[in-house]
């Protein structure tokens, strides 16, 4: 191989543009920190590509998942370690919340091609006290939601939901965050908007935009928006806003964004068709390159599910050598990571030290997730890898099961 990485290929970037910064030096010069112009705008704009009414920026995203379930939870009066089904495989945040909502995370097996909860084996965990389902869109794949929304309304049951890794894409021609209840996004670092903090709670329920508003900001009274909700108003609204700006209705989080994030995500909101593109023509490369090890019976690459896109905010990989251990995988991700190719787990959930100490040893119970397990990782493919750093990715794949001689055992 001629080209060598000079530093290693990460799994996402920031890849911040000129616009991203003019916007941030305006909202610094305006001396103006709290939710402004640039965070109305990126909520609005927002809400509108994922076909939603409302969109409200806060912390994280994983904060949005917490007041989603915190408003549902309260709205609906579930009671507590009434349940919520998640899938076996996602990052740790989705079930965390439902435990920190003092819920019952009830994990369902996911599905060995696209890595997300298997519709097929939902309604066997349902019981008198399922509340909702929470579909994870993983690694930018939407989840199949038509037959989830099917389950849900046959058993009564809300859905959140976790969009964290996915957006501007559709399945079935409608947008990853309009088909549930209340949906959440992540503008975190390496993700497909990244403002270096930040998320969004989305919803077309006017009740639950009031509430999840008001959990947001210290419970505060859902009259309050932000500190300019006083203009152009008449003397009995201002009088009644100004009596109850500083009132608290529930016991809320103090998990509210800043200028300087609406601000990077303006300038993001700008150029994301480029960025997606960009990254689908990524996978397909890489895809393409990496085919003959998939045809080998050596790797399972990316899937694309019918009637979706796919964002691909990574690039998931699972070995097809052995199910019952990690030492392939570990071998080929410590080759790489050797070769300065980052890589990261698949997003293991049943086998973490935590769950283990909660709920026992489940993952023999749930066997797509434990293969995933012990066999996925995944690689990035955002919008700044250049043309030599694919091809180096896949040549040193090449090189790896050259050097291996692996002979793929058949699962």
């Amino acid at each position: 191989m001629s080209f060598k990485p000079s530093q290693q290929i990460g799994v996402g970037c920031a890849d911040i543009s000129a616009n991203e910064k003019r916007y941030v030096n305006e909202a610094l010069d305006s001396n103006r920190l709290s939710h402004g112009k640039f965070l109305t705008k990126f909520e609005t704009d927002f809400a509108a590509a994922h076909q939603t009414k409302y969109a409200m920026f806060c912390n994280s995203g994983t904060s949005a998942l917490q007041v989603a379930l915190h408003a549902l939870k309260d709205k609906y009066g579930w009671s507590d370690d009434d349940e919520v089904l998640v899938p076996a495989v996602t990052f740790i945040a989705t079930s965390n919340v439902v435990i920190q909502n003092r819920l019952k995370p009830v994990f369902v097996d996911i599905e060995p091609d696209y890595y997300e909860i298997d519709p097929t084996k939902i309604e066997a965990k349902i019981t008198k006290r399922t509340r909702a389902i929470m579909p994870v869109h993983l690694f930018g794949q939407p989840c199949e939601m038509e037959p989830i929304l099917a389950i849900a309304k046959k058993h009564n049951l809300k859905i959140v939901e976790d969009s964290c890794e996915t957006m501007f894409v559709s399945y079935q021609g409608q947008p990853t965050g309009s088909w549930g209840d209340i949906s959440c996004f992540s503008t975190y670092v390496a993700h497909l908007l990244v403002t270096g903090v930040g998320g969004f709670a989305c919803t077309s329920d006017e009740d639950l935009a009031v509430r999840i508003k008001s959990l947001m900001n210290h419970g505060r009274d859902g009259i309050y928006l932000h500190i300019d909700d006083d203009k152009n108003k008449d003397n009995q609204q201002l009088f009644d806003l100004v009596a109850r700006r500083f009132r608290f209705i529930n016991v809320g989080y103090s998990y509210r964004g800043t200028e300087l994030e609406g601000a990077l995500g303006v300038g993001q909101m700008e150029i994301w068709p480029e960025v997606l593109a960009k990254r689908q023509a990524n996978a397909a490369k890489l895809i393409a390159g990496l085919q003959k090890h998939e045809t080998a019976g050596r790797l399972q690459l990316p899937k694309i599910r019918p009637e979706t896109e796919h964002a691909f905010m990574m690039f998931p990989i699972v070995l097809k050598q052995d199910k019952s251990t990690s030492r392939y995988r570990d071998q080929l991700v410590n080759y790489l990571e050797e070769h300065k190719i980052e890589t990261r787990p698949m997003l293991p959930l049943l086998n973490q030290p935590v769950y283990i100490e909660l709920f026992g040893n489940l993952e023999p119970d749930y066997p797509v997730a434990q293969w995933v397990n012990n066999n996925g990782f995944y690689i990035g493919c955002h919008q700044a890898l250049t043309e030599d750093e694919i091809d180096y990715i896949i040549q040193t794949f090449d090189q790896y099961f050259e050097e291996q001689n692996h002979e793929p055992t058949k699962i």
